[in-house]
């Protein structure tokens, strides 16, 4: 009988936001320490566009942090929305648009990281819908 699925500890809690999940986890415990995808060749996709495709994702807390220079820049309009992590810093959000659709603040960047998550710096991540796919 195959063992039972561990709950995800990396699975945002109610009111903390995605992009710092599970903000009570201490800074040692090594998921939180980014480390680099394998080589596959990552796609973000929503509404079955491409938003963003890489093989240089890093991932954080379960999140693949594109390269901002493989986003598909016509889907992309500046959020004014901002949230702050622990250990990541300020984020701020991008709104995307794909067909004349609207998915508020689909996106996320650390404009500023703070030293621990340096490694995602000018890296955006996604959320709401927005399907990350090898």
């Amino acid at each position: 009988m195959p063992a039972p699925k561990a709950q995800n500890p990396r699975k945002p809690e109610a009111g903390l936001g995605s992009n710092c999940a599970n903000a009570r986890r201490t800074l040692t415990d090594r998921a939180w320490w980014p480390t680099r995808a394998s080589l596959e060749r990552m796609k973000a996709i929503w509404k079955d566009t491409v938003l963003a495709e890489s093989d240089d994702t890093v991932i954080v807390e379960g999140n693949h942090y594109f390269p901002v220079s493989t986003l598909v820049r016509e889907h992309f309009q500046p959020s004014d929305t901002h949230t702050t992590c622990g250990w990541k810093g300020v984020a701020s959000y991008y709104d995307v648009t794909v067909g004349g659709e609207t998915n508020k603040d689909a996106a996320w960047f650390y404009p500023t990281p703070m030293e621990k998550a340096a490694s995602i710096k000018d890296r955006v991540a996604f959320w709401r819908g927005v399907k990350v796919v090898a």
